[in-house]
């Protein structure tokens, strides 16, 4: 029997549950808060039971498994991949300033407060203790800016059984004055080029909009960084793809989201679309949504 596992980790507050009812939805066989130590036993009692319903499992898991067993996590990836089982790792995370407004709204308490610490201070240990899995994911996602709607979409894009058969591109235009996503595994900084924001009358437009594309195509250092930006991706993709790679998410940041970074993400999402009909990509512009 053909199995998939999808481990669903991350930052309390951050959607583990959303994506988890999320792919329940999408007919997997679905376990939360299973402790790390059970994890190898529960892999080796749905592969002996030989049951239909498990031929997609998904279970997630958190910072209670003790520190122990979160040290011990790449042994026993390797140890559950060994049995032919195909293993997808989600991580969620989102910044501080978005989790301590979530659990203020939901009065709901952090599962490391217990010990007599502050909000704060259960966070950042719960990214340390966390951090082990989050270096072995194949997806990470920033929910920072994402709502629950948003979050089931792309758990279902992103892993509908459609799309697990190539490497999955997203592209991403950000301002830089909002922060860098923190699930990006590229990011571009292109605030170096010439800024339509000061230009009068483009400043209310984005670059989607011909105005800012005729803009920024009158400058070659544009032109320049595109072509740098697509030379240096169509080099490594290839490489992460030989490498059984997932995912890749690309920034491209500017100064406020919304004219230069707009532009490029577009001209890359166009390229590579082109170029790589074989693979999922998709295109997203965080600060125009």
């Amino acid at each position: 029997m053909s199995m998939k596992l999808v481990i669903v980790s991350g930052l309390s507050g951050s959607g583990k549950t959303v994506a988890l009812h999320t792919l329940e939805d999408e007919e997997y066989y679905c376990v939360d808060n299973l402790h790390l130590d059970l994890l190898n036993n529960f892999v080796t009692l749905f592969k002996s039971n030989d049951l239909d319903c498990f031929g997609n499992t998904a279970v997630s898991i958190d910072a209670r498994s003790c520190g122990e067993s979160l040290e011990n996590f790449p042994k026993l990836i390797k140890q559950i991949k060994a049995q032919e089982i195909d293993v997808e790792i989600i991580f969620l995370q989102a910044s501080v300033e978005t989790l301590i407004k979530r659990f203020s709204e939901t009065r709901r308490k952090h599962p490391l407060t217990h010990k007599g610490l502050p909000l704060v201070e259960a966070i950042s240990l719960e990214r340390s203790l966390l951090n082990t899995i989050s270096s072995y994911a194949d997806l990470m996602i920033d929910t920072s800016q994402t709502n629950i709607h948003e979050l089931r979409a792309l758990i279902k894009k992103r892993l509908s059984k459609q799309n697990q058969t190539s490497l999955s591109l997203i592209f991403q235009s950000f301002g830089y004055k909002h922060g860098v996503p923190l699930d990006s595994d590229y990011v571009f900084d292109v605030r170096c080029l010439p800024n339509p924001y000061w230009s009068p009358g483009l400043r209310g437009f984005t670059g989607q909009d011909s105005a800012v594309i005729e803009f920024l195509e009158k400058h070659d250092s544009v032109e320049d960084m595109f072509v740098s930006v697509r030379t240096f991706l169509e080099k490594w993709i290839p490489h992460f793809e030989a490498d059984d790679r997932s995912y890749l998410n690309i920034s491209i940041g500017c100064t406020g989201g919304q004219h230069r970074s707009v532009y490029l993400t577009e001209r890359l999402t166009e390229f590579f679309k082109m170029v790589a009909s074989s693979k999922n990509i998709s295109i997203k512009h965080r600060e125009l949504e």
